[in-house]
Order: structure tokens, then C-alpha cells, then sequence
């Protein structure tokens, strides 16, 4: 076990809302139709306004919870509920969500204001009237300069911009983002970091973030789980009570060192098959 952390500064607001459940998952898994387990009996609530990070090694089933939360994938065992849902026509509580991949996935064919549009173009609402909704999306990530460009006129960073509002564009309640940043160099990454906070913080939504980066997950997030593989479950839930807003005097504190040597700690014991 690591050494404990000492007591951080007072939580601010935003740690201090409470939490009403919005995603509760019971024991979820998910087997394959290869018989490979990729998820074993995971147990989580997500609440509301929080900021969750899943974090663990290659293989430990962050993505497939994620997308199991989204409903892209089926639960094999075990139930994911939305008490505060209403239900769809079918009797199955609606996800009201967006979803952030790895990479933009845009349709280079289409202007930037085209792609933020296209999840309100599903819902068959006519362009004109919600030309205002997909302009203050890209306004939220610093592109309502940029509606009329394309894909390939804009660098790695601006297109991941572009796939955030395209998810925000629905106001969802929760935010699913699968190592959105990963791909970027750090100086990109750090800026997005940022700007994804401001809007955590002005919106408030609930963010579901999968990373593999330790300093990331303490950065952003007031609660971290921690994943170990083979097969994937949780083996670490851990509250990061520093206070927000967070910025560069935050990294180098030593707060913010403890969170990372606790959490760093827990993800050994995940690589390393030593649950607890």
C-alpha cells in the first residue's frame, strides 16, 4: 500500500455539491463472444457534477465500461441503471450522454459547422433553427471563427475541439471521453486540459474520463478509479479533494505530488496483479 496522503486544502464548491446518482452500474460484465472476459463484476455509482476519471493498464476494460455506460456495447452480466432518466418509448431509461473518442472521427466532406451539427441533424431538427446552439458549441471551445473551415485546414488539437462540441452540442447531462488527448503533444493537452475544466465548471455536466496518464487523472478529477486487467475490475476508488479552479501553481504543489504518488501507487499494485 502507499503511504497515506496528507490532508489536502479545503474542497471549494464544487466538491462540496452533492452527489445524486446518475449512472449506477451492479456488478457489470462483459464476456465476449470469443469467451474472453474483458469486464468482471464492476461496481460504480457516478454522480452528478463529477468529474471521474478511469485510469489502469492496456487491456483492463476502461474503454468497453465506457461504452457499456453508453450504451455502444451490451452488458453480458450485471445491470447499468439511470435513476434519474425518464424512459424511452420502449420502457429503458434514456442515456443522455455524449461521447468524445479517441480520435475526432470527423467527416472531412463537411465544414466544421456541419460536423458539430450532425448529432441534431440525427434528431432531424432543421439546420436553421438551431444554428445558434451549434454556434455557441463551437464558441465553448474557442471555434465559432472556424464554422465554415474543414478538417484538413485544422491541426490535431482544433479537430478534437470540433469532436468535443459535436458531443456538447445536445447539452447532455454526462460526458464520456475515451483518451481524448492522447494524442497530442503536451503543450496541447495541457491547454485542453484547461479549457475542459472551464467547461466542466460552467455547465456543469458529469465527465467519465478514461486516460492512462496518472498526472492527468489528478489534474482533472475529483475521484479517480483505478482498473486492474485480467479481467477488467475496479480495485481503487479514490476522491481527489483539491479544490478547483486548478491551474499551473497546482501541478507543482505538493499537494497535487501527494494525489499522484497515492494514485501512481494504486496502478502498480493494478499492473502488477497485487489487488487489494
Amino acid at each position: 500500500m502507499p503511504d497515506s496522503v496528507p490532508a489536502a486544502p479545503a474542497a471549494s464548491a464544487d466538491a462540496a455539491l452533492p452527489r445524486r446518482p446518475l449512472v449506477v452500474l451492479d456488478r457489470v460484465g462483459k464476456t465476449y463472444a470469443n469467451g474472453t472476459v474483458a469486464v468482471r463484476d464492476v461496481a460504480l455509482t457516478v454522480g452528478e457534477h463529477e468529474f471521474l476519471s478511469l485510469l489502469g493498464p492496456s487491456g483492463c476494460g476502461k474503454s468497453t465500461v465506457l461504452r457499456m455506460i453508453a450504451g455502444l456495447g451490451d452488458v453480458t452480466t450485471g445491470t447499468i441503471a439511470w435513476p434519474k432518466s425518464p424512459l424511452d418509448v420502449a420502457g429503458r431509461p434514456e442515456r443522455d450522454v455524449g461521447f468524445v473518442f479517441q480520435e475526432p472521427t470527423l467527416m472531412p466532406w463537411a465544414t466544421v459547422f456541419d460536423n458539430v451539427y450532425l448529432p441534431l441533424k440525427l434528431q432531424r431538427r432543421p439546420k436553421a433553427s438551431v444554428r445558434d446552439q451549434v454556434m455557441d458549441a463551437l464558441e465553448m471551445v474557442h471555434l465559432d471563427g472556424f464554422a465554415d473551415a474543414y478538417p484538413r485546414e485544422l491541426s490535431g488539437g482544433m479537430k478534437m475541439r470540433v469532436s468535443i462540441a459535436r458531443a456538447l452540442v445536445t447539452e447532455p447531462k454526462v460526458l464520456l471521453m475515451d483518451e481524448p488527448f492522447a494524442a497530442l503533444d503536451e503543450i496541447t493537452r495541457f491547454k485542453l486540459n484547461n479549457d475542459l475544466l472551464g467547461l466542466w465548471r460552467e455547465r456543469s455536466f458529469t465527465v467519465v474520463f478514461v486516460t492512462h496518464s496518472v498526472f492527468e487523472s489528478v489534474y482533472l478529477s475529483n475521484r479517480i478509479v483505478v482498473m486492474a486487467a485480467r479481467p477488467g475490475r475496479v480495485i481503487a476508488d479514490i476522491a481527489v479533494d483539491a479544490p478547483y479552479p486548478r491551474d499551473e501553481a497546482f501541478r507543482t504543489s505538493p499537494v497535487y505530488n501527494d494525489h499522484c504518488r497515492q494514485v501512481s501507487g494504486e496502478l502498480r499494485a493494478a499492473m502488477g496483479g497485487d489487488a487489494h
